[in-house]
């Protein structure tokens, strides 16, 4: 839970959060491409976490799809 003296906003924000699983990240990258990122979420009118986790979600179903191939292959 938040730390020090939260308001009634943020300690609902914290149980929601938790129930969903949702949880906070960080990576390193390129400033440059961060903010090209940002400016091209800007322009689909889309936020950048949905966009990171639809790519993290395509990625992973891709990488999943691929070792199904590789199963039915051998």
């Amino acid at each position: 839970m938040p730390r020090g003296n939260p308001n009634a906003q943020t300690m609902a924000s914290a149980r929601y959060q938790k129930k969903k699983g949702i949880i906070a990240k960080s990576y390193k990258i390129r400033q440059s491409l961060a903010e090209e990122f940002a400016a091209a979420c800007r322009k689909a009118g889309v936020s950048q976490a949905s966009k990171i986790t639809q790519l993290m979600q395509q990625f992973i179903d891709e990488m999943n799809t691929d070792e199904e191939n590789d199963i039915g292959g051998e």
